[in-house]
């Protein structure tokens, strides 16, 4: 087979075959194909899109370019589920959530992702926890499963590294924005993980990279379609992003809510009904629960008793950090220097918010990436956010802002204050909007 002619074949609207996308995705790996011919490709696919064989193939070739991790001999009493979100401000679930599955008798091998754009990445507010290794070798991911029942971890080298390569070309020709491309770079890394089941939270609205409820809907559609024509029982929810998810944008400053939250300390409702929705969904797709009232009981009993917590405490250690991260969060994080609050001029409701904008906020307090090799300052974000609906003015704040200097906090401060849409209270967007269900191929 020639590169050129199956990009010529993709270039004039023609279904690849199997045969033809595993020879691309193989040259992807041994260094074969060239950064042109892979930019062409992903060119290709944007254009002219794939159909459902298609993409399984694509999925299905980029998991095989590198490890494929088999737990049959972990010795797990339970299933190794997972979940995935598209990103968005505010949304820490990832790191209640696979504790409280965990509590709940499911293994949870999480590869996550950095921040990208204005959302915020789950690695990054791991790594405000000192110690904690992020992207360990296989040998410790293993050993920090077994102990813990959970690990949140970065994508490895020998995990779908034809995704790594195809990705940081898409990233720089404009071709990011592809349902196929997309589809087949979360899930080759989820196949990877060899998971028996995962739920995906795909979100929309002001915040998400999919505004549009009806683009979310159909990435949740192609995602799970090419899932389970790829072997793996798999679900999705769309979420709400039109507004922060949390009431918190930040790595460190999210940590601290995830101990909150698994403590009773503050469960924001948006946040727990997300974090509740996922986790029943997922509960049930694995058979630990029969029904997602019996999922609801088991979840809340994990919170309850402290077994989440214990369990998240549990992974921290076993990747590197503290033993005692609840108990001394708030000594063990960065904490910035200046915390300011953002005013309203005069009193009125929160009408609508620019979630996207507070996410910039983030990363122009340096919070978050403007390029791939920038590094982050864990101790900065934005804190008692205010979302739709609320009371603010002269006294109750828009937002408190985390900062290093005055300048920052300055810069920070005017973004927020254009985020924020004042006038007649509203009702608040609904955080689930629709489920996807499984539906065996």
């Amino acid at each position: 087979m020639l590169p050129q002619e199956i990009i010529r074949h993709k270039r004039n609207g023609d279904v690849l075959s199997t045969a033809e996308i595993d020879f691309f995705i193989s040259g992807l790996s041994n260094g074969s194909i060239s950064e042109g011919q892979a930019a062409a490709f992903a060119m290709a696919i944007f254009f002219q899109g794939m159909v459902a064989d298609e993409c399984v193939a694509l999925t299905c070739a980029m998991r095989d370019s590198g490890t494929v991790i088999d737990w049959s001999k972990a010795g797990f009493d339970g299933p190794v589920i997972d979940k995935h979100s598209t990103g968005g401000v505010g949304d820490n679930v990832s790191l209640m959530l696979a504790p409280m599955l965990a509590a709940c008798g499911a293994f949870v091998p999480m590869i996550s992702g950095r921040g990208l754009g204005h959302t915020g990445g789950t690695l990054d507010k791991l790594d405000s926890i000192p110690g904690y290794t992020s992207q360990p070798d296989i040998n410790l991911f293993r050993q920090a499963m077994s102990e813990a029942g959970c690990a949140i971890i970065g994508q490895t080298p020998d995990l779908a590294p034809a995704d790594r390569r195809l990705y940081a070309i898409r990233d720089v020709t404009a071709t990011v924005e592809s349902t196929p491309l997309i589809t087949a770079s979360i899930l080759s890394k989820k196949l990877a993980a060899g998971l028996d089941a995962l739920v995906l939270d795909v979100k929309t609205g002001s915040g998400a990279f999919m505004v549009a409820q009806n683009d979310a809907r159909a990435l949740a559609e192609s995602l799970v379609t090419t899932a389970n024509g790829a072997g793996l029982k798999t679900s999705a929810i769309l979420t709400g992003m039109d507004e922060p998810l949390a009431p918190v944008a930040g790595n460190a400053i999210e940590v601290r809510n995830t101990v909150a939250y698994l403590t009773g300390k503050q469960r924001g409702n948006r946040l727990h009904d997300v974090v509740m929705a996922l986790g029943c969904e997922l509960l049930v797709l694995s058979n630990c629960a029969e029904d997602l009232d019996a999922a609801e009981v088991m979840l809340n009993h994990a919170l309850s008793s402290g077994a989440a917590a214990e369990r998240f405490e549990k992974m921290v250690a076993a990747l590197g950090g503290s033993k005692n991260v609840i108990s001394q969060v708030d000594n063990l994080l960065p904490v910035a220097q200046i915390q300011k609050p953002v005013f309203a001029n005069e009193a009125s409701h929160v009408a609508a918010i620019d979630t996207r904008a507070l996410g910039l906020a983030v990363v122009e307090l340096g919070g978050g990436r403007r390029r791939a090799d920038d590094s982050i300052d864990h101790a900065v974000g934005l804190e008692n956010l205010a979302v739709i609906g609320d009371a603010v003015g002269p006294d109750t704040p828009l937002a408190v802002i985390h900062a290093r200097n005055e300048d920052a906090a300055e810069r920070a401060a005017r973004i927020v204050e254009a985020a924020y849409n004042l006038g007649d209270a509203s009702t608040t967007p609904c955080a689930v909007i629709e489920t996807i269900p499984y539906s065996p191929s």
